[in-house]
């Protein structure tokens, strides 16, 4: 028995909430809105390639979200491409972001915040692009 990766993150949030979390993560991110199964809660499944990475929910009107526990997710991590062409669509967007390299991978990352609120970090293996 092996464990081989992540299969997604899910967001649940008012209706308009969903909406500026689902223009963030396409028009940011750069994810892609793609087929999602029939549920009965109006949703979105966001893709990376061929991988649905990123699913957002719409919570229901009464639903009670926890907002006073301490919670350890930190942040979610996307390995992109193209950091000079994402540095770019930030600026050109007014997006607020902070570079960071990482010592002894080279790796660089752009870290962000979603409209929620959520720490996203975008990583690029290389800015030799």
């Amino acid at each position: 028995m092996n464990t081989i990766g992540i299969g997604h993150i899910n967001m649940r949030a008012p209706r308009a909430m969903l909406d500026r979390l689902y223009d963030f993560y396409t028009t940011v991110v750069g994810l892609k809105n793609g087929e999602r199964p029939p549920f009965a809660r109006f949703g979105y499944w966001l893709y990376a390639g061929d991988a649905d990475v990123v699913h957002l929910l719409e919570a229901s009107p009464d639903e009670e979200r926890l907002v006073n526990v301490v919670t350890t997710i930190d942040h979610v991590a996307f390995k992109c491409e193209g950091l000079h062409a994402f540095e770019s669509r930030l600026k050109q967007l007014g997006v607020a972001y902070k570079v960071t390299k990482i010592p002894l991978t080279g790796q660089d990352q752009l870290v962000v915040k979603d409209p929620a609120g959520n720490l996203v970090e975008l990583n690029f293996a290389s800015a030799g692009d």
